[in-house]
């Protein structure tokens, strides 16, 4: 059986298994007053758990070590004598048979992968029916056991319980062990890369050319200054300038001007932009917005402007993060007390004086807050600046002239063939470790600053 097959019966055993239980509870509760701890509903949910967990996790754990144990009894066969030593043409061979054995065309598909196809559709059999049969014993043994457990005194709805909060533990956990995984894997390709090019080389050199770098002093060219300075001028100038006054404008229309049915369809509008894949983003910059801002500074005089603009890609950053900048303004604004705002229109103010002098200084944590979330999200954005930005390393005031950012350079340093021990390579992890430090700590400073505002005000 396939895996999609497995899960279906599993899912009917689950079942079969919660049906019996909840007879088997029912019949013990008709003829006795007496006050169970558990509800039928208790102990066929405990069995059906009790069934069903083990034989996923079992799935799991079969899939992922499957394909590399049918790869190898595959290679073990008289077929595969005349495979090439392992490397990248074996691996395509037999990836090529796999796709083959799994209903693949066979265009384009080389001689020996159609000879090794039957072998992998037949060790691919195998295996599945082996698991078919696990799954059965796990799954029929498993229930055996939570049906014998199902008494009058069985507090089912407590095990219950217990299950639902070690799911709840394991999930938080594999989320915690994610985040451990990945600053370990930036920490220790850092450490690599700094044991051969100093930190103050890295932190504070102003020449970034890695096609070059001189083995002698590998850290002559990899001066990360510049992309330092086009990250934030890209995505903490250029791209907040544009959002914060028409994000926090919008939320003040939203949530003070605005009539309900207004409010309705164009709030769900203006939150539509943060739901918009980035690599769309990337083509409209790419495409329309760059070339419009070239064509404008040269009607401006400003003949040498460049098509690959710091101006241009932070105007799209900009409009990508208006969501987060209006939702948080219009989540604050809307939770400073009505009190408040009917106090100062009873004195007399009018409503813009209200908004100004009353309102934005009360909402001014949760606001502030919300322009850090999107500086964060700001500068760590790939596919705009990818797709927009340059990969010239200046430091250059005027928006019209090139600009490059961390995540550019990294996209551009981990494509291609280079090797995972050189210098160049390893400055990519470098970069991601700083970048990753700069948004947790803006999302620290932000989070903290949300937290004090709802402390005060719910």
């Amino acid at each position: 059986m396939s895996t999609l097959a497995l899960l279906f019966l599993i899912a009917g055993l689950g079942l079969i298994g919660w049906l019996t239980a909840r007879v088997r509870a029912v019949a013990f509760r008709r003829g006795t007053t007496r006050r169970f701890s558990s509800l039928p509903a208790h102990h066929a949910g405990f069995v059906a758990l009790v069934m069903v967990l083990p034989a996923l996790l079992f799935l799991s754990v079969w899939s992922a070590v499957t394909p590399g144990m049918v790869t190898e009894a595959v290679i073990r066969t008289e077929g595969a004598a005349t495979l090439p030593p392992p490397g990248f043409e074996r691996s395509a061979v037999l990836g090529q048979a796999r796709a083959l054995a799994q209903g693949g065309s066979t265009l384009g598909a080389s001689p020996l992968a159609l000879r090794l196809a039957p072998a992998y559709a037949r060790e691919q059999a195998r295996f599945d029916l082996i698991a078919t049969i696990l799954v059965f014993i796990i799954t029929l043994s498993c229930g055996a056991y939570a049906y014998l457990r199902i008494k009058p005194d069985f507090g089912a709805r407590s095990r219950i319980e217990r299950m639902i909060m070690a799911a709840l533990l394991t999930a938080s956990l594999i989320a915690v062990l994610t985040t451990v995984g990945i600053i370990g894997s930036l920490l220790f390709e850092s450490a690599r890369f700094f044991s051969i090019v100093p930190a103050s080389d890295f932190l504070f050199g102003t020449h970034w050319a890695p096609q070059v770098i001189d083995p002698a002093d590998p850290g002559a060219s990899l001066g990360a200054v510049p992309l330092f300075w086009g990250t934030f001028f890209i995505g903490a100038v250029i791209a907040m300038l544009v959002a914060i006054p028409f994000g926090l404008m919008s939320a003040i229309y939203l949530t003070q001007y605005a009539a309900a049915p207004v409010r309705r369809w164009m709030k769900p509008v203006i939150e539509i932009l943060a739901g918009i894949p980035t690599v769309v983003y990337g083509f409209f910059a790419a495409l329309t917005v760059a070339p419009a801002v070239r064509n404008l500074a040269v009607a401006l005089g400003y003949p040498f402007a460049s098509s690959e603009s710091a101006l241009a890609a932070g105007l799209v950053m900009g409009g990508m993060i208006i969501p987060f900048v209006s939702s948080m303004a219009d989540d604050s604004i809307a939770a400073v007390p009505s009190a408040m705002r009917d106090g100062s229109l009873a004195m007399g103010a009018t409503t813009s004086e209200t908004i100004s002098r009353v309102l934005l200084p009360a909402a001014l944590p949760g606001v502030v807050g919300g322009v850090l979330l999107a500086m964060s999200r700001a500068i760590g954005e790939t596919m705009i600046v990818v797709m927009a930005a340059s990969g010239a390393a200046t430091i250059s005031l005027n928006p019209l002239e090139s600009a490059t950012t961390v995540t550019k350079q990294i996209v551009d340093l981990l494509t291609g063939e280079a090797e995972f021990d050189s210098p160049k390579t390893l400055a990519a992890f470098a970069l991601g470790l700083t970048l990753f430090g700069v948004t947790l700590l803006l999302n620290i400073v932000a989070l903290t600053v949300v937290k004090r505002y709802r402390e005060a005000y719910e």
